[in-house]
């Protein structure tokens, strides 16, 4: 087989928030080195980033400060959060938000006196929240893309799925990405003295989901074949609110933003009862994780709407007011025949985000010398449960901080490593593993993975579920293996991807029950019915997985409280002055 070769200094993987801001901030930190950024889709118009509705958590407003911002993470994620990732998080955030503003060139709404303006945001003791209205993402995406576009050294690699980490000839380090050139089908490996990860999650093997469909949690999967830590991976998001329109349509899962229910936007169970007070006393504006269960009990007890979720009603609020403050989310509700401000729209838990990730220093490097990580492939920001708005800020913080370290690394580190053609051969032989076989029907499989994660492995989870859901990964994952595609042209190949990308979405989703398995208590997004109690906060643990031999192997790892115990507060400081 052949496999072409190209070289240079630093390979970012991703086009998101993490990818962009990296691919920047490594270029204007040293011109003189050579960096790529590859993408699976076309540049600035895919990544979860530009999806973002609802905005950017930062503390920069009058009566807030860091501390209070890092306090609501670190309890919204009950206590598992890496609490200096954290810290980097909350406390580098004020300065991504003003370099976004002054050298990006975004805009974000302004209150009359001038200064940002902070919405409200579930699970948040302050108004933090910055947006450009409900389409904060393609603000940011639609920036950074002209900057990168502006620095044309910067090579770009569209169209280029990422397959495989590979090592040096010692093991030790990484040597670069083999790629597949999605437009001609042909393999090529791209030799790099560091690369990012930052592919983004996308947890696509459940029936609801907000990301697109070529989202498949690549990263995740490559990481976990080249034998790194995960961390956290039972952590998997469910946002309360997407859009239920039917089962005929991509457009069911969609996030509806959860700007709505801060703004005071209700939820009604199929016999127009506004039910949260059953559950929580903050009512909609409780954390994501709690309003994604009290949605799913109502399911579970059968009040639901017509296609089997629960409504959101926000005309109480004034029509022309949901109009004016939620036009996009009004547009994309219209478009499916909802009207959101003056009716009802019909909404249910969608898997949205994964909390868990790559094991990570602050820095971005992980135990793979080489190898850094920023974004949804990244993990111990969150915790059990990341805020709403607190995503997009760890893409961008995090992303640029990568891109200030890589340099630095390449020049201490040698540019290029020699590959270890032995692994580069077999995973080039994976990837082609389906040709030559008997086709069969890969959506089929898709659609089965989607209802066992959804049943078993989703929202609510228990012993039997997650041994029925390991026992069924098995099956759909044997059966992948026997499944081939036609020979033929490899350029454009959709079914060939749809293939890699189920493997991808089996491999990692196992990881994900074995975590959920693991974890005999609930916390956050991890909920087991028959271990309903968080446990003991002080002596808090998070799940590792990694590969061992052909299996997995997984242990418990001490949460370390570095600035904050169970019971704690940071005290704050006189608080940040207006702008």
């Amino acid at each position: 087989m052949m496999i072409e070769r190209i070289e240079t200094d630093i390979l970012v993987l991703g086009s998101g928030g993490a990818g962009l801001f990296a691919a920047l901030h490594a270029y204007d930190r040293d011109p003189t080195l050579s960096v790529t950024l590859a993408t699976k889709g076309l540049l600035g118009k895919c990544g979860c980033t530009r999806m973002v509705q609802g905005g950017y958590n930062v503390a920069l407003h009058k009566g807030d400060s860091v501390e209070r911002h890092f306090m609501d993470t670190i309890e919204g994620g009950k206590w598992l959060p890496n609490q200096e990732l954290a810290w980097t998080l909350v406390s580098t955030a004020p300065e991504r938000v003003r370099e976004l503003e002054n050298e990006v060139g975004c805009f974000f709404d302004r209150n009359a006196d001038g200064s940002l303006h902070g919405k409200a945001f579930a699970g948040q003791t302050f108004d933090r929240t910055v947006h450009k209205g409900d389409l904060t993402g393609i603000e940011i995406i639609n920036r950074l893309m002209e900057q990168v576009w502006k620095r044309k050294a910067i090579r770009k690699l569209e169209e280029h799925r990422a397959l495989a980490l590979i090592p040096d000839r010692s093991g030790t380090a990484l040597s670069g990405v083999l790629m597949i050139d999605v437009r001609t089908g042909g393999l090529r490996f791209v030799q790099a003295g560091a690369v990012l990860l930052a592919t983004g999650g996308g947890p696509t093997m459940y029936r609801y989901h907000t990301p697109s469909g070529d989202k498949s949690m690549d990263g995740l999967a490559m990481a976990l074949r080249a034998g790194l830590p995960l961390r956290d991976m039972e952590m998997v998001q469910f946002h309360p609110t997407g859009l239920l329109a039917g089962p005929d349509t991509r457009m069911t899962g969609t996030v509806l933003e959860e700007g709505l229910r801060g703004a005071g936007g209700h939820l009604l169970d199929g016999a127009m009862r506004r039910f949260m007070g059953d559950y929580d006393p903050r009512l909609e504006r409780a954390t994501r994780d709690i309003v994604s269960r009290s949605i799913y009990s109502e399911m579970r007890a059968g009040r639901t709407s017509p296609n089997g979720g629960v409504f959101i009603r926000m005309s109480h609020l004034g029509p022309d007011k949901v109009r004016k403050q939620f036009k996009g989310m009004v547009d994309r509700c219209r478009d499916c025949g909802f009207d959101l401000a003056g009716g009802l729209v019909e909404v249910v838990p969608t898997a949205h985000y994964f909390m868990g990730g790559v094991v990570c220093r602050p820095d971005t490097s992980t135990e793979l010398p080489g190898l850094f990580v920023a974004g949804e492939d990244a993990s111990g920001m969150h915790g059990a449960n990341r805020l709403g708005g607190n995503g997009v800020a760890n893409s961008t913080v995090f992303g640029g901080i990568a891109g200030d370290v890589m340099p630095g690394w390449v020049h201490e580190n040698g540019r290029r490593r020699v590959p270890d053609e032995e692994v580069l051969k077999a995973e080039a032989a994976r990837c082609l593993h389906p040709f030559g076989r008997k086709p069969g029907d890969v959506n089929a499989l898709r659609e089965r993975l989607m209802d066992l994660m959804w049943d078993d492995v989703g929202v609510v989870r228990d012993a039997s579920g997650l041994a029925r859901g390991l026992a069924g990964l098995d099956e759909i994952e044997g059966e992948l293996l026997e499944t081939g595609i036609p020979d033929g042209d490899r350029a454009f190949n959709l079914t060939w991807h749809d293939w890699m990308n189920l493997q991808s979405l089996v491999e990692t989703s196992r990881v994900v029950a074995l975590a959920a398995q693991r974890r005999t208590n609930s916390r956050g997004a991890h909920f087991r019915s028959d271990f309903p109690e968080p446990g003991d906060l002080a002596t808090s643990t998070y799940t590792v997985v990694r590969r061992s031999g052909e299996g997995l192997s997984i242990s418990d790892e001490p949460v370390l409280f570095t600035r904050v115990r169970p019971g704690e507060s940071l005290l704050e400081p006189t608080p940040v002055a207006a702008e």
